[in-house]
């Protein structure tokens, strides 16, 4: 589903009304060719906090990546994070992860195929990605690989994203995250605020506004989303601005 209002900028922020939750890859920070060579931009975790103290605390960093990544990309942010598209949570009240999967077995098979394909592989918490954005035409060759790890693999799921294939725990997904806080506090009662690139981030833009809230696509490419803002430097213009109101 796409809109036909997908250029249009987002109106400005109520942080005494809004829950904020922020995609961090693509949304916050530029893609980088690599997960860890991601650049933050200086102030970027001082501006969240203090967006983060405006809202009463709800704002949440919500990322495919692991939490411990996370958090270490941002040390000053110190505000609620989850992490592994759901699996993992910092400062709120999760189910973790209920799947049993042989990790190590599944790390050394990415990493092998990797190595023999010239891709890149990223052992996960509670599964594992290969990414082809070195190599885009091998992403036939990548999803194949993705779905014979499945089958190998029960209790994962193939979750597409940005150049790369992940298997992540089936039902840790963002939008499965955020329907749980919903009614918890500080979250409860206020309009959910959503931004995010991708098309891990679809089902959460779509809740988003299935409750009266903002859905916010950020970047190119067809979203169900409302609003649109261009890239991450546009995202943080548009957070930095509710916190000089």
């Amino acid at each position: 589903m796409t809109t036909d209002t997908l250029n249009t900028a987002p109106p400005e922020l109520v942080p005494d009304e809004d829950a904020i939750f922020l995609d961090f890859d693509g949304t916050l920070v530029d893609i980088a060719p690599r997960p860890d060579a991601v650049q933050v931009p200086d102030g970027l975790a001082e501006m969240l906090m203090d967006l983060h103290a405006m809202c009463g605390g709800a704002l949440a960093l919500v990322s495919g990546r692991a939490m411990g990544e996370l958090a270490a990309f941002l040390p000053q942010f110190t505000g609620p994070l989850i992490g592994s598209h759901g699996a993992e949570s910092r400062g709120l009240d999760l189910p973790g992860a209920s799947h049993a999967v042989d990790l190590a077995a599944l790390h050394a098979c990415f990493a092998e195929f990797a190595g023999a394909n010239d891709l890149l592989a990223e052992a996960k918490p509670h599964g594992a990605a290969i990414h082809f954005r070195s190599r885009p035409e091998a992403e036939a060759m990548a999803r194949a690989f993705a779905e014979e790890m499945i089958a190998l693999h029960p209790g994962l799921t193939l979750q597409p994203a940005k150049m790369a294939f992940e298997l992540r725990p089936e039902g840790a997904t963002k939008d499965t995250a955020l329907r749980l806080l919903a009614g918890a506090a500080p979250f409860a009662g206020r309009r959910p605020v959503y931004l995010g690139d991708d098309t891990t981030d679809e089902p959460a833009l779509i809740w988003a506004q299935e409750l009266g809230g903002m859905g916010v696509k950020v970047g190119e490419g067809d979203s169900a989303a409302r609003w649109r803002l261009s890239g991450p430097d546009a995202v943080r213009t548009w957070l930095a601005a509710a916190t000089e109101t």
